[in-house]
This record gives C-alpha cells, sequence and structure tokens, in this order.
C-alpha cells in the first residue's frame, strides 16, 4: 500500500536486485513517485555506470604535434580521457606531467608510417574512441624534396598513407557504437598548387580529399568528419621559415578549431585566412601561376 492506495500486485526490478511490489490498482501520482524512487536508487547505486555513459575517449595519432598538445589539454579541460599517440613517447610524457593530466591521458607508441602495426594498435586500444585526432605532420623544403625522393615519400607517407591506413580501420569498426567525431589537421597549402610547396601540398590535397569522401561513407552512421584547414602555424614544423608574422596564428588558436569542430566539413582558423582560402579558390590559374 502507497499513500493509502490499494494496488494490483505486480513487480518493479531495479538494477540493484531490490525487488519492489506493489497491490491493487496504484494512482497515476502514486506511480509517478515510484519511477522516482527508481531512478535515486539507480543513481545513487550506480554512479560509475551513469557518468562512463556520458564520458568521451579521444584518440589523438600524431599527439606530439603542436597543435595536437594543445587540443590534449583542451580535451582534458573537458574531463575527456585521451589516448595520446606518437612516436616521442618520452616528450609526451614530460608534457602531460608539466600539467599534471597523468590520470586524464595514457601516452602509446604509434608510427604512421608503420602499417602492419596499425591493426594490432587499434584492437590493443583499451578503451575505442569517441573522437578521433589525425594530427601527423612532416615538412620537407620543396627544393630538397624535388631532389631527394625520400623526402617527398616520407610526406606522402605521414600525411596520406598513414592516415588512410588507420583511419580505414577506425571508420570500418562498426562495432564502436560510441564513435562520433574523426577531425583531420590539414593545410591551406592544399587548397591550390603553388610552386612554392606543392610537393607538401599535395599531400595535404590527398589528405583532405579522403576526408571529404569519408565524411559522405560516414554519414549514415551519424558520424561527423571535419577537415582543419589551417595556414601558417607557429610550430616546431615551420621554425626557421621566412613566414610573414602578421599571418602566423598560435597553436592554442588552432586547437580550439579541432575541439569544437562543428558541423561543417571544412574549417578554415583565422578571419585572414578565410579571406585567403576563399581567394585561392576564385583565382584563375593564370594568377595562381603568378603566386609565389
Amino acid at each position: 500500500m502507497i499513500n493509502g492506495f490499494r494496488t494490483n500486485a505486480f513487480l518493479l526490478l531495479i538494477p540493484t536486485n531490490t525487488r519492489i511490489t506493489l497491490h491493487h490498482n496504484i494512482s497515476g501520482e502514486a506511480l509517478a513517485l515510484v519511477h522516482l524512487l527508481v531512478k535515486l536508487a539507480i543513481q545513487v547505486n550506480h554512479p560509475l555506470q551513469m557518468s562512463s555513459a556520458t564520458s568521451k575517449n579521444v584518440l589523438i595519432l600524431g599527439a606530439n604535434s603542436d597543435v595536437a598538445k594543445q587540443a590534449l589539454l583542451l580535451y582534458a579541460a573537458k574531463d575527456y580521457h585521451i589516448t595520446a599517440a606518437s612516436r616521442s613517447t618520452d616528450e609526451l610524457n614530460s608534457f602531460i606531467t608539466e600539467h599534471a593530466i597523468q590520470g586524464q591521458v595514457d601516452v602509446v607508441y604509434f608510427d604512421a608510417v608503420d602499417y602492419t602495426s596499425h591493426r594490432p594498435f587499434y584492437d590493443d586500444l583499451p578503451q575505442k574512441p569517441t573522437i578521433v585526432v589525425y594530427a601527423a605532420g612532416f615538412l620537407k623544403n620543396n627544393e630538397e624534396a624535388l631532389q631527394e625522393w625520400k623526402g617527398s615519400y616520407q610526406m606522402m607517407q605521414v600525411h596520406y598513407c598513414g592516415a588512410v591506413s588507420i583511419l580505414n580501420i577506425i571508420a570500418t569498426d562498426t562495432q564502436n557504437t560510441h564513435l562520433e567525431n574523426i577531425i583531420g589537421l590539414s593545410s591551406l597549402s592544399g587548397v591550390r598548387g603553388r610552386k612554392s610547396n606543392f610537393i607538401y601540398g599535395s599531400t595535404k590535397a590527398a589528405f583532405t580529399q579522403y576526408l571529404a569522401g569519408l565524411r559522405q561513407y560516414l554519414f549514415d552512421r551519424k558520424i561527423r568528419v571535419n577537415v582543419i584547414v589551417a595556414g601558417y602555424i607557429r610550430s616546431k614544423m615551420t621554425e626557421g621559415l621566412d613566414l610573414p608574422e602578421s599571418l602566423i596564428l598560435e597553436p592554442a588558436f588552432i586547437a580550439r578549431s579541432v575541439v569544437n569542430p562543428g558541423k561543417q566539413f571544412t574549417i578554415v582558423p583565422g578571419f585572414k585566412w578565410k579571406i585567403i582560402y576563399h581567394i585561392l579558390k576564385l583565382l584563375p590559374e593564370s594568377l595562381v601561376a603568378k603566386l609565389p
């Protein structure tokens, strides 16, 4: 009997294996009270189960890049769990210790160009990702890359082949129903071919086109794919290059777009670079040929 109402016998079973038996007809008011008590019982007895349902696991591939490390801090601030994958595990561990986020980050070894290791790497992840960021990068001077095939090939492997290898594995894992978002860090260098950096730019263009197709492929599974088309970034990779200071963006600024990409496919951080992006898209070939 609840609140003086008699009930027909029926049984409510809550996750704590506690049985509540009610007799005769129960009023709507009393039933609402019972439902509220059941919900409270679930929250009290299974707090970890509820929190795990709302937590997100982030996999950052190429996590030692300057942008990736700033994104790592932003994800940690959201209380997400991060798997930081890189060849430079010692450097990453030092960075994580410096920022006192050891409890939220697992550092694992990952080589973007060791394709045979990608399947066991993914299978061995203790938690499959909700969000994946591909940020691995390599830059070789265009003139040097023209003369030295090894440098050209390394850029192709890191920016395109390695990305396709690991992201194919992740995207085709239909058992991972938690996957929500794949984000790739690309470049404005891939928008139009220019004589000063067309080898690097062509690898980024290929990566961007791959992500565009992957976005369509994953559409029915409601998995978003975004590409960050970034301009000049102050980073280890661009250190020593003669770049206009007024156009250089900080890694933390780019990282904000990585962590909060929104729904559109192409994200161009910085209003100056948005203008440059649209100009590059519209310029006739005769004018592009005159660019450096």
